[in-house]
């Protein structure tokens, strides 16, 4: 992304299971996501628009493992 966030500076959070890390970090109405064990990996970059729109299909179950294998069949 040309002219966007550089995501410095910024606080990351995470959420880890199993040794499987993902950060979220906040900034100018940004949200970056990348790989919570390399400080260094990519960032991949939502608008907030983006963010919520996804968030809200998690809250209502659209992302689940089970309804996503199922829907693999």
């Amino acid at each position: 992304m040309t002219g966007g966030p550089a995501f410095q500076g910024v606080t990351w959070y995470a959420a880890c299971n199993n040794g499987s890390c993902v950060e979220v970090a906040y900034e100018e109405g940004w949200v970056g996501v990348r790989d919570g064990k390399d400080d260094g990996s990519p960032i991949l970059v939502y608008s907030g628009d983006e963010w919520k729109s996804f968030i809200d299909a998690a809250k209502e179950g659209r992302f689940d493992f089970d309804r996503l294998a199922a829907d693999r069949r």
